[in-house]
């Protein structure tokens, strides 16, 4: 098994272990999500029902307030009615004089036709002497409640005045104070969630609590809000007394709004941090791959110097000698070839000088050296669409060893028999070369992995050439290189993409 089958294999168990943290993580989020929004959903049904409670002990509160409002009018129509049977006897009835004197609680004041003040009772005797203060006790009794008409006799009629007693009036207060209360507590709820109080209309806002007041000022934005809490069913009907329903409408609070979003914020911060460590310990991996291969590039052309330099020497003395013109121009050309091979090597990891070339005549050139170095059972070909003259920015000899390089790979993947085609296109911005070959093809799974540094299939292989290739093209011609291609049995095309 290769390292990269090895490293697959990792890479797959150690992907399924993330999801497999990942999920259960989430699952136990989630869990621990729905566990407090039932809490807290508990709580704010709590908080409902105990406002449910007290607005019909108010309303009961109320019902009894009621009664005796009822009850105190009726004592005033029986002192009234006792008053007009005083006024109809010459003998005095003793019953009728208990039940004038009976009335010590509820404050009276009798008036003729004219509204002129006869008598009262129940009033502070010595402000009444007042007749301004007296006349502002009658305007309030006026405002509270009804007259009760009494008929005297011959259409003569008087009207007889009254207020809530000392005792009603301390009650009425009371409850006011529970409705104040009540409001309030409507507002401030201790349940925490957002809640609006409205009027009968579910228009008219009386109060509201846990929202943003600035934006509670807004007409649309108090409307909006009312609807989205009444589309989902927390609404709490308020009977208080008056007559008129109230409603309270909540929602979920902020927390748990925010809680339900929680394990996704808190997976996507986690996913960024390896993301961000991931690309921190690639880049530095990288960085240290280039350092070995810049390393190992100018110790082969430091080493290859100095037997170079001998061969050179030993050329021009069998020259002098006369040798054999034939063998020593085979010589002269392999000492070529191995000064362009350390001159590659020693450009590796300098930034190398790209100057406008055309492209058909290197790859000629490239194509014809292997040519030569190839059984005749591969047939080489380079067409291009768009004439003998396409220019690009190259460096000629680094540009030359990869064409080199893919077409190696090419025969070797024939076995030695097949052809070699070389499509060239000027598109205007980019040239693209395609090499094509009818090897026996790369998975589609193998397609990234061949660029690697090490994968080889061959038994001797090192694994450098294509990962030297795609090193030569992205970062020193700012192009790209990949597989365009490839059929298992039927061959396999590399396309070459490079600026103009």
């Amino acid at each position: 098994m290769s390292i990269y089958t090895q490293k697959q294999r990792w890479k797959v168990w150690l992907f399924l272990a993330a999801m497999l943290i990942i999920g259960m993580s989430l699952w136990y989020n989630i869990r621990l999500v729905d566990k407090i929004a039932g809490d807290e959903r508990a709580k704010a049904k709590l908080w409902a029902n105990a406002i449910r409670e007290k607005a019909i002990f108010i309303l009961r509160t109320d019902s009894i307030f009621q009664t005796i409002a009822v009850s105190e009018r009726k004592k005033v129509e029986l002192w009234a009615e006792a008053t007009k049977e005083l006024g109809k006897e010459n003998t005095v009835n003793p019953f009728v004089l208990e039940v004038i004197k009976n009335n010590e609680e509820v404050p009276v004041i009798l008036t003729d036709m004219k509204g002129r003040i006869t008598s009262f009772r129940n009033l502070n005797e010595a402000k009444a002497k007042d007749t301004t203060w007296l006349r502002q006790q009658l305007d309030t009794m006026k405002s509270q409640y009804a007259p009760i008409v009494i008929d005297i006799y011959a259409g003569q009629k008087d009207y007889l005045y009254y207020k809530d007693s000392r005792v009603f009036s301390s009650l009425k207060n009371v409850i006011n104070s529970l409705i104040k209360s009540f409001i309030n507590e409507v507002a401030v709820n201790s349940a925490s969630v957002p809640v609006v109080y409205t009027d009968s209309t579910r228009q008219n806002v009386i109060a509201f609590g846990n929202l943003d007041s600035l934006k509670m000022k807004s007409a649309s934005f108090r409307k909006e809000t009312i609807a989205e809490m009444g589309a989902k069913s927390n609404v709490i009907e308020v009977d208080l007394g008056n007559r008129e329903k109230s409603y309270i409408f909540y929602e979920d609070s902020f927390l748990l709004k925010q809680l339900k979003y929680y394990p996704f914020v808190q997976f996507a911060i986690i996913g960024m941090f390896l993301l961000i460590a991931y690309t921190l310990f690639s880049t530095a991996r990288k960085s240290e791959q280039n350092q070995v291969w810049v390393g190992m590039a100018k110790e082969t052309a430091h080493q290859l110097g100095t037997p170079l330099s001998s061969l050179i020497g030993w050329l021009e003395y069998m020259k002098l000698k006369g040798t054999d013109e034939e063998m020593v121009r085979e010589i002269e050309q392999d000492v070529k070839r191995f000064e362009m091979i350390t001159e590659r090597f020693s450009k590796i990891g300098s930034v190398p000088k790209l100057e406008k070339e055309n492209i058909m005549s290197v790859l000629e050139d490239a194509v014809g050296y292997v040519k030569q170095r190839t059984s005749a059972k591969v047939s080489f070909s380079i067409n291009s669409e768009n004439g003998p003259v396409v220019n690009a920015p190259l460096n000629v000899p680094l540009f030359a060893w990869v064409i080199e390089n893919l077409c190696r790979n090419a025969v070797d993947a024939m076995s030695g028999e097949g052809s070699i085609r070389i499509e060239v296109s000027d598109q205007h911005q980019f040239v693209y070369i395609d090499v094509s070959d009818t090897g026996k093809g790369i998975p589609k799974s193998k397609f990234k992995t061949v660029f690697e540094p090490g994968f080889t299939t061959k038994q001797r292989g090192w694994g450098l050439g294509l990962s030297l290739t795609k090193r030569i093209i992205e970062n020193y011609h700012s192009g790209k290189i990949f597989v365009k291609e490839s059929e298992p049995g039927r061959g396999t095309t590399f396309r070459i993409v490079l600026n103009k």
